[in-house]
């Protein structure tokens, strides 16, 4: 008999655990729907082909592959074995799970542009999986929360995800954070500058890990991409750059003689702007010239959101991709969104103690069961409590009360109802505060008012 484990990278999650997380996951959705995106869905697997090339080398090394039905090694030959693990692989397997919510979506769009409104706003809310290495913060299977844009160039999108961003955040509880935002065409053009052209998906790669790694290290994996010693030298502004004051105008000057450089840093001055006339006051954003992201597919403005004073990564990410749905055949189909990360959200409230007790939405009132005559009468107010709102439940067994009473204190209910021959006789009901021990005389009419109006 094998001992039951969890796969290493996932969770399992009780009650309590999933009212906490269903409170993130309704907050989200809340802001997701004032902000006019609408509900999507796609498999939990993929076809290889939608997913493989999309994320750069990195993110298809992390990609679980899932093996063919049936023999799936039957028809290999001892050539194949010996080719390696890539080739091999596309001849086992031709499906996997999906990485992210942001492919699927674009090949979704893909598939059915001609029946959707453009521009097209979509949320979705699914677990993803990566085959990456756990640690605190960091899981094999996780969900998303991620929000869309498709079929519009405007910058606008750009600067509602800054102000979603702050409604979400804040709603949670999560009022210290920071939405670092960079461009990936400022990327280019920084490439460009010290004559790397080509080599923009590996510089991206390893600046993006530069506040993990530091930057010595982020030089060294530099060298071993092929960047000269000369080109990683001019790229000291970078490591240097002020975020302070006006940190574009010493960008600006820097990266003066790039074309491609310039116009990302006008699309950003642009989304600052825009941000100011939608009413953000006190934005926390802040530019980061080393933000890089590492997913291929981005284009333009790419942001990520940090939870300060705790010790997990980023807790959100994103950014503008101009053409992920022209691998698909559908070019020119501009896009921009964010995803949020509940796992690493729920850690960061955890830490933070952020969860409040009414956010569980557990049991309110609990009847008692003494006997059969009590469990009937019991059972015909039951319907009339869930019928007002209120989470209620019967004892199911008639046994002794102080076996009823510790069920509904380790459920954490609120209220119980004591039913008696002397209850059922006078009309008037003993309503138990399991929390201050009060207990009242009160009609079933002043429960339904009571518990419909009280602050738990």
């Amino acid at each position: 008999m094998s001992k039951p484990s969890l796969a290493r990278g996932t969770r399992d999650f009780g009650p309590e655990q999933m009212a906490k997380r269903t409170f993130i996951f309704d907050t989200i959705r809340r802001s997701f729907q004032r902000y006019g995106f609408l509900p999507l869905e796609t498999p939990a697997f993929e076809n290889l082909s939608v997913l493989m090339g999309k994320y750069g080398d990195e993110g298809d090394q992390l990609l679980f592959k899932l093996l063919n039905s049936g023999d799936f090694s039957g028809k290999l030959s001892d050539e194949d074995w010996k080719e390696g693990y890539k080739p091999l692989t596309t001849k086992i397997s031709e499906k996997g799970l999906r990485y992210d919510l942001t492919v699927p979506f674009a090949r979704y769009v893909a598939m059915n542009r001609g029946t959707l409104a453009m521009p097209f706003k979509r949320y979705q809310i699914q677990p993803v999986w990566r085959a990456d290495r756990p640690q605190k913060g960091r899981y094999r299977e996780f969900y998303q929360c991620d929000a869309d844009v498709v079929g519009t160039d405007s910058l606008l999108c750009e600067a509602e995800i800054v102000t979603l961003l702050h409604d979400i955040l804040p709603a949670l509880g999560i009022t210290d954070f920071t939405v670092k935002i960079n461009n990936r065409k400022i990327l280019s053009g920084i490439a460009e500058m010290i004559g790397a052209h080509g080599l923009e998906g590996s510089l991206c790669v390893a600046i993006d890990k530069l506040d993990k790694i530091g930057k010595d290290k982020v030089v060294e994996e530099l060298l071993e991409r092929g960047f000269s010693s000369e080109s990683i030298s001019q790229l000291e502004p970078v490591f240097n750059l002020s975020i302070e004051n006006e940190p574009f105008t010493e960008l600006r000057s820097w990266l003066s003689d790039s074309e491609i450089a310039l116009k990302g840093i006008q699309e950003l001055e642009e989304v600052w702007a825009m941000v100011k006339v939608l009413g953000l006051e006190n934005a926390k954003i802040e530019f980061d010239v080393t933000l890089a992201r590492g997913l291929s597919y981005y284009t333009g403005a790419i942001f990520e959101v940090k939870a300060n004073n705790v010790q997990i990564g980023s807790i959100s990410g994103g950014g503008r991709y101009d053409n992920l749905t022209g691998t698909f055949g559908v070019p020119g189909i501009s896009g921009v969104g964010i995803s949020l990360g509940v796992d690493r959200i729920y850690d960061v409230m955890e830490e933070l103690d952020l969860f409040k007790e009414s956010q569980i939405n557990g049991t309110k009132v609990m009847i008692s069961n003494f006997d059969e005559e009590a469990f009937t009468f019991g059972l015909s107010m039951l319907p009339k409590l869930r019928n007002a709102g209120i989470n209620s439940e019967i004892y199911p067994d008639q046994v002794k009360l102080k076996k009823q009473l510790d069920y509904a204190d380790r459920k954490n209910i609120h209220f119980v109802i004591l039913i008696g021959s002397e209850e059922m006789q006078s009309g008037l009901l003993t309503l138990k505060n399991m929390k201050t021990g009060e207990q009242q005389k009160l009609n079933l009419e002043e429960i339904l008012f009571k518990l419909t109006n009280v602050d738990i």
